[in-house]
């Protein structure tokens, strides 16, 4: 096993693709195949099952890319070090869609200077951001738990080997565009909102209630449009006048101040939080990025 066999299994598990990524390997599809089929006789599992319509990774291939991933990080930490002679340190977050938690992490980088550090954030959907910590691509992940996610959540978070850290519990609110009909109320009822589109993150093929980013998840809504990015949402909030439900923590300096949040009438209390590696020590920049998190906790 070396850990250019390594590298190659992460390259095709990332592209999803054996030829995607021989393409980025600059290496012949057939070569990327062989060299794989020799690591899995080596190790003794398949790690990819092949089909006309692409690959799978097996489960026994997920739990063996989480080490390789390891591996090849702390291979790369050596590396840098003591061969190339640099010393930038790592440090990475994946999120649910949470302005606060990627003004964090722009507070985080700001404070610590990118000189000696290499930075990555992932704003994606529940299971990713799980899968991430899981496979060691991300240190912390932040999502949240409810009365109703919640069994479900800790079950999934539990059997991943990663435990859940709360930071502060915050009401239901409606996020909407300053033009919005309802956009001068106090409080908005759900009944109000029945007439509006209501925006939902898509969670891909992993489509539980349980993993839905917004409250009320299990609400029977009579108009729902599903993305996948923020910047979606936001154009859509305008152009449909649809809404969405939030913690009701925005932040202007990133979205701008066309879009505020109103009380939910039938608010219920959502617990923000991180996911960690259970019994592992956070990094100290993860420290720092926590931090700011918590400065939310008075929000």
């Amino acid at each position: 096993m070396t850990i250019q066999q390594l590298r190659y299994a992460l390259s095709i598990a990332d592209c999803g693709s054996m030829n995607e990524a021989a393409k980025q390997l600059f290496i012949s599809q057939p070569g990327l195949s062989e060299t794989i089929k020799e690591l899995e006789t080596e190790i003794g599992l398949q790690i990819f099952l092949r089909s006309n319509r692409g690959i799978v990774i097996t489960p026994e291939g997920e739990e063996f890319l989480g080490y390789a991933r390891q591996v090849t990080e702390q291979f790369g930490l050596l590396s840098s070090k003591y061969i190339e002679k640099k010393t930038k340190e790592k440090f990475s977050v994946s999120m649910q869609h949470y302005t606060f938690a990627v003004k964090a992490f722009v507070e985080t980088v700001k404070a610590v200077g990118m000189e000696e550090y290499e930075f990555a954030v992932h704003e994606t959907t529940t299971y990713d951001v799980i899968e991430n910590v899981r496979n060691f691509k991300s240190e912390i992940g932040v999502i949240y738990l409810n009365h109703f996610n919640e069994k479900v959540m800790t079950k999934i978070i539990r059997e991943n080997g990663l435990e859940f850290v709360d930071l502060f519990c915050c009401d239901t609110f409606v996020y909407l565009w300053s033009g919005h009909p309802l956009a001068k109320q106090k409080k908005i009822a759900m009944a109000e909102l029945d007439e509006y589109p209501c925006l939902s993150f898509d969670q891909g093929k992993y489509r539980s209630l349980y993993l839905a980013e917004e409250m009320k998840s299990d609400y029977e809504y009579k108009r729902l449009i599903k993305a996948n990015d923020r910047a979606t949402l936001l154009n859509l909030m305008v152009g449909l006048n649809a809404y969405t439900l939030c913690s009701g923590m925005i932040c202007e300096e990133l979205n701008g101040t066309d879009y505020i949040a109103i009380p939910l009438v039938e608010s219920e209390q959502m617990r923000l939080g991180y996911v960690k590696r259970k019994g592992s020590k956070i990094s100290h920049i993860g420290e720092r990025y926590i931090a700011e998190l918590e400065k939310y906790k008075e929000a």
